[in-house]
């Protein structure tokens, strides 16, 4: 649930740009964009989600774009009430396999600058973060530092909790998640340091613009393993997908740090954050796919 903003989405422009909006216009969510007086630049105002959304997705998206391996629209600012960036203009249709190949690439570097340790905020950004219109912990104090201690804790416990609390799943299905968070240590081997992942990477947060460029939008960002951004890419498919990953696997191979064997197996068990955010705040289908996903990564290692 969103807050009420105490200041309105002119004054938030005005105290972010130092300009005057002018050709306001109303997008979804209680979003505006307008244009600034200097005639150049478009800009997007958003409304808080709830506390602490606009500082995470403004020091998300600053940390994203700080490398410059994938385009990042730019954060003016950001208060308790509202957030602004940068407007991009939609492509009107689809991108070029080009195009997608390179924001493949893009990927694949971004996710290689790596991150101070699995759960950490971007700089300067809350511990108590989102992703859309869920709470998401972006915590260092693991016992132990490691992927699976920190994508049981604050990626699948939380939201299994939740979805008991609602009704959704009862005590045999928890009971599958508890396994799978159990077993994580041998469902996911290896040891890759943590990755700067956009960390709400569904097609809808890829957009393409006009300049024939993937740009990432709407992140929740935190280090994580590379491969959570990818499974929730392929959640609900993006164009030339099979471009993209390709693209990406070439650079991360080339870089020196391929993506670990058998990571198309592990697509499932990385899909389970996204699929239980989607299980607590809309529940349905996603629940069944969640518990199917946590199944079949049980299944996969027997």
């Amino acid at each position: 649930m969103g807050t009420h903003p105490t200041v309105t989405a002119y004054d938030a422009i005005v105290r972010h740009t130092d300009a005057q909006p002018t050709d306001i216009r109303p997008l979804s969510g209680g979003a505006v964009v307008a244009r600034l007086n200097d005639r150049t630049t478009t800009v997007v105002a958003k409304p808080a989600a709830g506390p602490n959304a606009t500082a995470a997705e403004g020091a998300g998206l600053r940390w994203l774009a700080e490398p410059g391996d994938v385009p990042v629209p730019h954060a003016h600012g950001w208060d308790d009430d509202w957030l602004v960036l940068d407007y991009i203009e939609p492509a009107g249709g689809s991108p070029s396999p080009a195009a997608a190949e390179s924001f493949g690439r893009g990927l694949a570097a971004l996710h290689l600058r790596g991150a101070p340790a699995f759960g950490s905020p971007p700089p300067d950004g809350p511990v108590d973060a989102w992703i859309g219109l869920a709470p998401m912990a972006n915590d260092t104090t693991h016992d132990d530092g490691t992927w699976a201690t920190f994508y049981a804790r604050d990626r699948i416990e939380p939201y299994v909790r939740t979805a008991v609390d609602q009704g959704i799943f009862g005590a045999d299905e928890a009971a599958v998640f508890d396994a799978v968070c159990t077993r994580l240590p041998e469902l996911q081997p290896g040891t890759e340091p943590p990755a700067r992942l956009h960390g709400d990477l569904w097609t809808g947060n890829l957009h393409w613009g006009t300049d024939g460029r993937g740009w990432l939008i709407d992140p929740a960002a935190h280090g994580g393993h590379r491969e959570t951004d990818l499974a929730m890419l392929r959640l609900f498919g993006a164009p030339h997908l099979d471009r993209i990953l390709g693209a990406y696997a070439e650079t991360a191979t080339d870089a020196g740090n391929p993506l670990a064997t058998g990571h198309e197996d592990r697509v499932g068990l990385h899909q389970l954050f996204p699929l239980l955010v989607h299980t607590v705040l809309f529940g349905g289908g996603y629940a069944r796919q969640a518990l199917t996903a946590a199944q079949q990564a049980l299944r996969a290692t027997r």
